[in-house]
């Protein structure tokens, strides 16, 4: 599964490297933020797009594993 960095990156950045990565890697990725608002964006895109999303939160930073559905 491909693995994206993008703490400290403002929107729309961090969903368009997420929408890159699945161009790669159809079957899944996972997304690092920090902040909630990244969350729900990358969340509602991913939805839309028929994957699955599982948010972990440590220290913080949010992990988000998408998997298509």
């Amino acid at each position: 599964m491909m693995k994206i960095d993008a703490r400290g990156l403002a929107c729309p950045e961090p969903v368009v490297r997420t929408q890159k990565a699945i161009q790669s890697n159809p079957e899944g990725v996972a997304v690092m933020v920090d902040n909630m608002a990244s969350v729900e964006n990358i969340s509602r895109f991913a939805k839309a797009r028929k994957y699955a999303v599982e948010v972990t939160e440590e220290g913080g930073d949010y992990t988000l594993t998408l998997k298509k559905a």
